[in-house]
């Protein structure tokens, strides 16, 4: 019993405490609203390197960083292609940032843009 009075109390004392003290979030860029980092998250494009391409299937293989919107690590991986217009524009070896997003359950490049 003696036991259960002691966390009681413990307890007691940290809530009574403020979560933050006056000052505590002075300096901080309030600017930005979570919607618009959303946002910004949501549309950056990831560096890769075209390693091959199946004009037929439209399928693409990147080796790419981290794709944060859809939980990837960085890895060599082919995709499917939003359109194959995409696919005709870009060779073996190029540079390119890519949009990565999941479509139906299949992982898309729904943007690519060829670096120089």
């Amino acid at each position: 019993m003696k036991k259960m009075i002691i966390a009681v109390a413990a307890l007691a004392i940290v809530v009574a405490e403020p979560a933050f003290a006056g000052d505590d979030m002075a300096g901080m860029n309030m600017s930005a609203t979570p919607s618009a980092t959303k946002a910004a998250s949501n549309s950056a494009l990831t560096d890769a390197e075209v390693k091959k391409i199946d004009v037929a299937t439209g399928m693409v293989t990147l080796k790419h960083g981290a794709l944060e919107n859809v939980g990837m690590p960085p890895m060599t991986m082919a995709f499917k292609a939003k359109d194959t217009a995409m696919v005709k524009r870009i060779h073996e070896g190029d540079k390119v940032k890519v949009r990565v997003e999941n479509v139906d359950g299949t992982l898309t490049i729904v943007k690519l843009e060829k670096q120089s």
